[in-house]
């Protein structure tokens, strides 16, 4: 009777404990104060530990975020066998005064019968003889009764708070679009709920952000197994960092579409991740995948609309009537302004490589030209662009430059050149970079082609087929163009002398080497101080622009010398000179046209001759 009245006693106070406690914030440390109260008053009971089930462990109830002192972790399976068909156990320990002491280990199970928490206490001769008595049962049913209320409670209190969390985070994702307001909200959210943890961001490449917030970039080639495993499974993975001495928890940053990334959260070796705090961070990480995915795709759509405008815009202007140069120059002003690189080339193939007027003068340099042959080896082996986010990493030598697309041009599937973009800072272009640059020399590619294909036309028509001197066309324009510019000009006429002899006698395929091999002295002679054309027939022309008349008649002097000696039958030449200068009123018609008298009057004077004729004789 008087254990039953103990008991009774017992469970009213017990019971005013859960109704004397509010549980604010989830705490779980007053409603344990007063348990131990009770404990020492009614068992004599001085030290007293509450330890919860969680994840297969043990673990002690923490005080301000601090682990219970002298109360390890205990794993359910070291100590299962103990609480076979019985619901407390003894065990001998050793005390800071070197005395062996007991300990009473009280297990406390739920319906199911499943561990909920344990209760260690020092054991005393009143709890000796209370655990004999036929109450034990309704004292332990009792203490675990009021331990499943209390977890309740606190799981409502907890996932209220993580729930007013999240809810505060969604309304401000929902809010953005901008991926750092994000990330920084996901690490408020994650010091707000576990202040003890410290959270690592780690983030795919694939996207473009611009945020101050500290992050890492996600490297399959460096980063540790378990962070690679949940990145690739989606799944959390935890793994132990002896070096740092802690635990690191590996939860994905995942949306409807992929993986973004990882939310890695470093804890003390012995910490237990509980079921809640992963559930949080599970849905906390989904939260920011999907956030970032939404202002991922709204910033692609904007994108794609510019990157079709600079297609667009790019082809426009390639494929008009522009030069190859002009080309190559606009080429390169689009690639600075879409994708900021620090240097840029563009390389030309024929027999060999050859890096274009347009390109960046670092290309020059024996280091430039070890990314130009190493792209060169690329495209000899494969015909696939090349995105490089660490040119380091393929050589033990340090460039300066470390990120790298190389894109080919192409004609009709045959690579004719590339191009090469560079940043010293890796991992500096995005894939939706790579993807864009590719497109856009793809595009220019046929542009390219084109120009190339127009000015090899061009140059047919601008030439004599047989002489490969300038025709009469391109010479007329030439003329034309430099009385309006240039200050000067010397116009020469050349007539091989008795020519038909020639033919006659060698024959018309002899004669044609005679005009091939005069040709070859005339452009010898002009170099780069003017041009040589065919007039017509055997009538072959020279223009020099800014020359004075004087210096024009002594190059011509040294042509009649030269051809009789080069050429093979030898033959001779009649030449007429004119010269103008500015303020003389006349255009490339009466220059012509003087020069043809000029010329006359050579031949009329014996051939093997030169005349000069001077604007002042005109009539």
């Amino acid at each position: 009777m008087k254990n039953n009245a103990i008991m009774t006693h017992l469970k009213g106070r017990i019971l005013d404990v859960y109704n004397e406690n509010l549980l604010v914030n989830g705490t779980t440390i007053k409603w344990f104060s007063d348990l131990k109260v009770i404990l020492s008053e009614f068992f004599g009971v001085e030290i007293a530990h509450y330890l919860i089930f969680d994840v297969d462990s043990f673990r002690p109830l923490r005080e301000n975020y601090a682990y219970a002192i002298n109360m390890p972790t205990i794993k359910w399976e070291d100590i299962e066998a103990f609480f076979v068909e019985k619901n407390f156990t003894e065990t001998l320990f050793w005390n800071s005064e070197n005395d062996m002491n007991k300990l009473v280990k009280i297990l406390l199970k739920d319906q199911d019968d499943k561990p909920i928490g344990l209760l260690v206490m020092d054991s005393t001769l009143k709890w000796k003889e209370f655990s004999e008595t036929e109450n034990i049962e309704d004292f332990v049913c009792t203490i675990s009764k009021l331990v499943k209320i209390v977890r309740q409670s606190i799981r409502l209190v907890q996932q209220e708070n993580q729930y007013r969390h999240l809810f505060s985070v969604t309304k401000t994702f929902n809010s953005t679009l901008d991926s750092g307001e994000i990330l920084n909200g996901t690490l408020f959210a994650i010091n707000n709920a576990f202040p003890q943890i410290d959270p690592t961001l780690i983030l795919s490449n694939d996207q473009d952000r611009k945020t101050s917030i500290p992050y890492k970039l996600f490297d399959y080639t460096s980063e540790r197994p378990a962070t690679v495993d949940a990145y690739v499974s989606g799944e959390i993975t935890t793994e132990i960092e002896e070096d740092l001495k802690v635990r690191l928890i590996n939860v994905p940053i995942k949306g409807k579409q992929g993986i973004y990334g990882i939310l890695q959260l470093s804890v003390p070796t012995d910490y237990i991740f509980s079921t809640r705090q992963k559930e949080f961070a599970t849905s906390l990480a989904e939260t920011t995948g999907n956030a970032l995915e939404n202002a991922k795709l709204y910033i692609q759509s904007h994108k794609l609309v510019s990157d079709l405008q600079l297609i667009n815009e790019t082809s426009h202007t390639l494929n008009t009537n522009i030069s190859l140069d002009e080309m190559l120059v606009f080429l390169r002003n689009q690639l600075i302004k879409s994708f900021m690189p620090e240097q840029i080339c563009f390389v030309m193939e024929k027999d060999e490589y050859k890096i274009i007027g347009a390109s960046n003068d670092y290309f020059h340099t024996d280091e430039g030209q070890l990314y130009i042959q190493h792209v060169a080896n690329h495209f000899n082996k494969v015909k696939e662009p090349l995105f490089i986010a660490d040119f380091n990493r393929l050589t033990k030598l340090k460039y300066g430059y470390r990120s790298l697309i190389a894109v080919p041009l192409k004609e009709q599937n045959t690579i004719t050149g590339f191009s090469i973009v560079l940043h010293k800072e890796p991992y500096y272009f995005s894939f939706d970079a790579f993807k864009l640059m590719q497109s856009l020399i793809q595009h220019s590619s046929l542009a390219i082609s084109n120009s190339a294909l127009r000015n090899k036309l061009q140059e047919m028509v601008n030439r004599d087929h047989l002489t490969n001197l300038f025709a009469r066309n391109y010479l007329d324009k030439y003329v034309e163009s430099s009385m309006k510019v240039d200050d000067r000009g010397v116009f020469v006429l050349i007539d091989i002398d008795d020519f038909k002899q020639v033919n006659d006698q060698y024959g018309h395929q002899i004669g044609d080497e005679i005009l091939k091999q005069i040709a070859s002295i005339i452009e010898k002679k002009v170099g780069d101080k003017g041009i040589g054309a065919r007039w017509g027939g055997e009538e072959l022309a020279l223009y020099y622009a800014q020359m004075p008349l004087e210096e024009g008649i002594k190059n011509c002097s040294q042509l009649l010398v030269t051809i009789p000696l080069e050429t093979n039958p030898s033959v001779t030449v009649s030449i007429g000179i004119s010269s103008w200068k500015q303020g003389d009123q006349i255009d490339y018609r009466d220059l012509f046209h003087q020069t043809d008298i000029a010329l006359y009057k050579a031949k009329n004077k014996g051939k093997n001759q030169l005349s000069v004729m001077e604007v002042s004789q005109l009539s």
